[in-house]
Parts: structure tokens; sequence; C-alpha cells
């Protein structure tokens, strides 16, 4: 119950947030009404005296981040800044809610508006991505100081963003963590689109977040001075804060508040006439009266100043702060790899590409000050921590490792948040089939255009005894069939240490470096050019003055396997090449001509441990692919490549059955 009467002020600024995102559903005839009519409060409370942000330089560094976890509600969100007068936003904007081409898309996408700090959607992800930039500005305060970066991470959450398994993963850890500048806003309204939250859930969330090293706030979401208390306390919090706001989903809605009904569609006509008279609003359909306006627009100004300190403040830090925070590699970050790359060819270094992408970090990490890795509790099976890495703790937040225990959902969309906050370059490694646990943030971050590195260890059959629950077989496939992301399947310490050296300056595409446990030959010879960053290349090339009879396509652990091939078939008197193809999505930038050049004109007979879905573009009707047709099996990973046929000998044959 609210014992306090919101001021005039606060209701006509919380009304006009109602009314500006129904009007824009209703025109629309989509969208989701509920929301923005009954969180309006916490809203309208929180952006015009609370959340430290400048219209006037919407990506301020220092400014508090917001994430509309439960995404849906966008409407809302982009009434808020029109509101508060972001040039980037006008009315017609709004008019334009959910078409095609339009910056106020149906829910946030980063990119779209400047004020967006992350596109949420998936319930789940945008709570845990808020935790990821919450321990992003905890380690950047730790090294540069409450001067440079001292703020607070909004999110707010709905029943369905809690009931998501990832939250779970996101809380637990942010808990444990401390993050005491994170305060999460429960949009408590207890309806879900089925109905009543308790037709599927009986959780005590305000228990469940205590049990997690949280605080906890219970409040009339509907009430000014309610609202404004327990945000003033969560920001005096040593622990992170979640404010249950019980709220009345559609609010204000004459017959349709309170039910499920006012969940995903427009109010209708007559609905929406009601809502206006209970909220005694006036004004014509997306028109705010002045007095209104002028009230968002003034407390839009509160934090003017301090961004102008700040800009200051990080001009005297200097460049070194300055690049970190833009998204800029120091001079000469690689050198270390140059000199590991001809080190190994000159000791034909041979171990596993797991192993291979750690001695990569060995030369990175002590050039790369923003860049943060970290396991989902395999850092010894992903090799992802080397000499000098500190872990991040809640005693001490300066570090470059994350702990993230056995938690691939949130390690995902916590990456994305630090990226997205910026200042931090984070990898984070799991065993490559369980990428099927990152997946959605995966998704995320090449829909957003994101620096994420993903170490994804174990990549084949070769896996070996732990068997087929553990060896990817689609997993490849997969990734190459989703849009801007790349996906690294070296062969050697060399295309490692090139794949990584691309990942590491690729500002606007995700990256998977596919590795694997079992040791590989190391098959370049020289290092002078970074031939991965064509895709493919020809890595052995038939005999001076002789025609190409066909060629191996082969990535990763069977590249050695084509030169074998290779070799034996040349004892025949055919002369085959072998292409090494680390990346199938930088191959297909390329020039038709270079791939012409690469691919040739013969035969093609490709081989990869994985599945053959997606190789038939390459090789076509008159090649054979040899690959995996099924799941793998528990057994010695040499026995395994045998039992399914993925041999020097089969390749042989392939080709010999392909030429005839």
């Amino acid at each position: 119950m609210c014992f306090f009467r919101n001021s005039p002020a606060h209701d006509k600024m919380a009304n006009a947030v109602r009314m500006l995102s129904v009007e824009a559903i209703e025109q629309a005839k989509s969208g989701h009404p509920g929301l923005p009519l009954g969180a309006a409060d916490i809203t309208t409370v929180l952006f015009s005296k609370f959340l430290k942000v400048d219209p006037k330089t919407p990506k301020w560094f220092d400014r508090d981040r917001f994430v509309l976890s439960a995404g849906h509600g966008s409407a809302m969100l982009y009434a808020l800044y029109y509101l508060m007068g972001y040039k980037d936003i006008s009315i017609e904007d709004i008019k334009n809610f959910r078409q095609i081409g339009s910056k106020t898309a149906g829910h946030p996408e980063y990119g779209h508006l400047d004020a967006i700090d992350t596109t949420t959607g998936p319930l789940g992800q945008g709570i845990t991505t808020a935790v990821g930039m919450a321990i992003a500005e905890r380690n950047l305060n730790a090294k540069f100081g409450n001067k440079l970066c001292n703020h607070f991470t909004y999110t707010l959450v709905g029943d369905g963003c809690l009931m998501e398994g990832i939250s779970e993963e996101a809380i637990s850890l942010a808990g444990h963590l401390k993050l005491n500048k994170l305060i999460v806003l429960w949009d408590n309204n207890d309806i879900t689109i089925d109905g009543r939250v308790s037709l599927a859930s009986s959780t005590n969330q305000i228990k469940r977040f205590e049990a997690n090293g949280w605080n906890t706030i219970a409040i009339n979401g509907h009430c000014q001075k309610s609202i404004e208390k327990a945000i003033k306390k969560a920001q005096k919090s040593d622990k992170p804060t979640m404010i249950a706001c019980k709220t009345t989903i559609g609010f204000g809605a004459p017959t349709k508040k309170d039910t499920s009904g006012v969940h995903g569609a427009p109010l209708g006509a007559e609905e929406l006439n009601g809502l206006r008279k209970n909220l005694k609003w006036t004004s014509p359909a997306f028109e705010v009266p002045q007095e209104i306006l002028n009230l968002w627009r003034e407390a839009s100004k509160k934090a003017e100043k301090e961004a102008a300190v700040w800009k200051e403040n990080a001009k005297a830090e200097g460049k070194t702060f300055n690049d970190i925070i833009s998204g800029k590699l120091p001079k000469d970050w690689e050198k270390d790899i140059e000199k590991l790359k001809k080190q190994a060819i000159k000791d034909k270094t041979k171990v596993a590409t797991r192993k291979a992408s750690n001695m990569c970090l060995e030369a990175i990490v002590p050039n790369l000050p923003q860049l943060v890795g970290g396991s989902a509790d395999l850092t010894g099976p992903n090799l992802t921590s080397v000499k000098g890495m500190k872990v991040i703790s809640e005693k001490d937040y300066s570090g470059n490792q994350v702990n993230y225990g056995i938690r691939e959902h949130a390690m995902g969309a916590i990456m994305n948040g630090m990226t997205l906050h910026g200042g931090i370059i984070p990898y984070g490694g799991t065993f490559f089939v369980f990428s099927d646990y990152l997946r959605p943030a995966m998704r995320l971050a090449a829909l957003m255009e994101q620096r994420v590195i993903y170490v994804m260890t174990h990549d084949s059959i070769g896996v070996g005894e732990d068997g087929p629950t553990h060896q990817p077989i689609e997993h490849l496939a997969s990734f190459r069939a989703m849009p801007n992301i790349l996906t690294f399947r070296p062969c050697d310490v060399v295309e490692t240490a090139e794949a990584w050296e691309i990942a590491l300056t690729q500002e606007k595409t995700p990256s998977i470096l596919a590795l694997t446990r079992q040791n590989l030959e190391l098959v370049r010879t020289e290092s002078k050019e970074n031939l991965t960053a064509k895709g493919a290349y020809v890595l052995s090339d038939v005999s001076k003055g002789k025609k190409r009879k066909a060629t191996i396509l082969a990535t990763g652990s069977e590249v050695s396997l084509a030169l074998k091939a290779q070799a034996k078939l040349k004892e025949e008197k055919i002369e085959v090449a072998v292409v090494s193809m680390p990346c199938m999505e930088l191959f297909e930038r390329q020039t038709p001509q270079y791939q012409e050049e690469v691919l040739g004109n013969a035969p093609i007979v490709a081989v990869e441990a994985g599945s053959k879905f997606g190789w038939e573009k390459y090789v076509g009707r008159s090649g054979d692919i040899i690959g995996m047709d099924g799941f793998g099996a528990s057994g010695p990973a040499e026995k395994l490549f045998e039992y399914f046929g993925i041999t020097v000998e089969e390749v042989v044959e392939s080709i010999k059955n392909t030429i005839k």
C-alpha cells in the first residue's frame, strides 16, 4: 500500500509515458501495452530522478546503464527517450513503432538509437547482460578510480526474465561477486501470457535473491515515494539489490488491467478511450502538453555537469584510458604473436590447438590490458588462463580473469555485457559441444556486432572416451549458418595464432575458435602473411608443372590427414592440392577470382570430423564429403577416426573414385 500521494508532476510525467506507449502500439496494431502501463511509475522515478545520463552526450562513458530485460515493453523505452529529449528519436519515430526500417523496433535493438545499451528480447538475456555490465564497471573502477568509472547498472525485469534458467546463473554470480552497483527492478505484476504466474510457479523470488546474497526491498511499484526511497537505499547497499515492485499490469485500462489480455495485444479503441478517462488524459494521440514535456526535458539535464566534468577528467587521464574505452588496441600488441609463429615453425611445434591457443594468450595477455578471459569451470581443459592473470573477486575487481563457474548460459550473456559496456574485450571458454548453452547470447553478440571471442575446445570426435554427449557434430555447420560470426577451426599453432589476431581486430564481429584436444603436427612452413585472413588457401600445391587432378579441402585436425593422403596419391602419380579452410566465412568474403584460384576446377573432396552439412556448395555433385552422418561414440580418439572412416585411406579411395 502507498501511504503517500504521488505528486501531480510525477503523475503527469508517468501518464505521458503510458499514453505515448499505448498510442504507438495501437497505431502499429502490434505490441505489449501491459508493461508500459504498469511499470511507468517505476521508470518515471528512475529516469527523472536517478538515472545518470545526458541526452546531449548519449554515449558518455560514465553514464548509468539501463537494460530493459523485459524487452517486449520497448514502447515504454522509446517514449522515455523521446520525452527526455534524445536527438535521434522524434515523435515520428514513435508513430513508426514496429515498422520496417524503424528505429523503434519491436524489441530494443542496440545501434538503432544511441540510448539503447543492449538488444533484448529473449527473456533472461537482459538481466544477465546487465551483470556483465556491472562486472565491467567494477573492473574499470578498480583500475581507473571513481573519477573515470563510477556508475550504476539498472535493469527492469519481468516474471519471464526470472523464470528463465539463465537468470539463476546470473543472480548467483552477481551475488557471489557482491556487485553492489547493480540494481534490479522487478515489475512484479503476477501475470504472464498464459495467465497468473501461479499457474506455473510458486517461487518466492525475494527469498531466492536473498539466498543468492542479494539485498532485497519490497515496495508498491505505483508509489513515487516508495520507489525513490528504495532506489536510494539500493544505491548505498554493499550487495546487489533487487527491488520487488508490486504493480498492476495494464494500469488504468478499465477492463483489461490485471489480466493476461493486456500483455501482448493492442488495447483497442474502446479500452483506449477508457484508459484516457481513467488517466484524465485529454491530449490528442501522440501529443504531449508542453508543460509535461518541459518537466521531462528539465529532469534530463540533471547529469549535464557530471558529463562535462568527466570529459575533462578523461582528457587529463590521457591516451591509454581513452583508447581502452573506445576499443582501440595498443600499438604493437601483436609483436609477441609474431615471435610465437616464427618459433613454432622453427621448432616444428606439435601441440593440440587448445594448447596453441594458450601459447597465444601467453603472448597476447601482457600486451592487451583490456582483455578479460574466463572459463565455465573448464580453465584447465580449455587452457584459458596464463601466468600473471588475476581473478576478479568480491575483494579485488581489478583482475583480468573471471571464474564463471558451471554457468555457460550466463557466461555468454555476461561477456556481451562486458563488451557493450566498453573498456573490455572478453573471451570465454568451454567445450565446443556446450556452445549450445551459449547459443542465444552468441546470436545476440552477432546481431549487435560485438567483439566477443569464444574459445571452444574439444572440437570433434577427437574428444574420445567422453563419448557422443561431449563430441560436437553439427556445431560447426550450425555456426557457419549464423550471420556475422567467424568460425575458425585452425590446423596448427600458426593458424591458431592467425585466428587470434583476426578475432581481436574484428570490432563488429564475434569469433569462435574451435580447438582440438589431441596434438596436431605443424603444417605451416612460413608466417609472413596471415593466410587465415583469407579463409582458405592452398597449403600444398601439386608438383611444379603438373596438372591438379583433384583438391582435398580440410579444416583443423583433418588438414594433416589430407597432407598424408596427398603424399600417398603422389606415389601413385595422382597429383592433388591440399587446401586448408580455417574460416569458411572469411573465404566467402574473397573475390570470385581468388576463390577459383584456391579451389581450382578439378573435383573436390572435403574432409572434416563433423557434420557434412554445408560442404555441398564446394564439392558440388562431382565431389565427395568425408565426415559424420550421425553422432559419435565412446572410445579412444584414434580408434574413432578409423571407426567413422575419417582416415588417410578413405580420402585416398574417395579421390580415386571421384576422378574416375
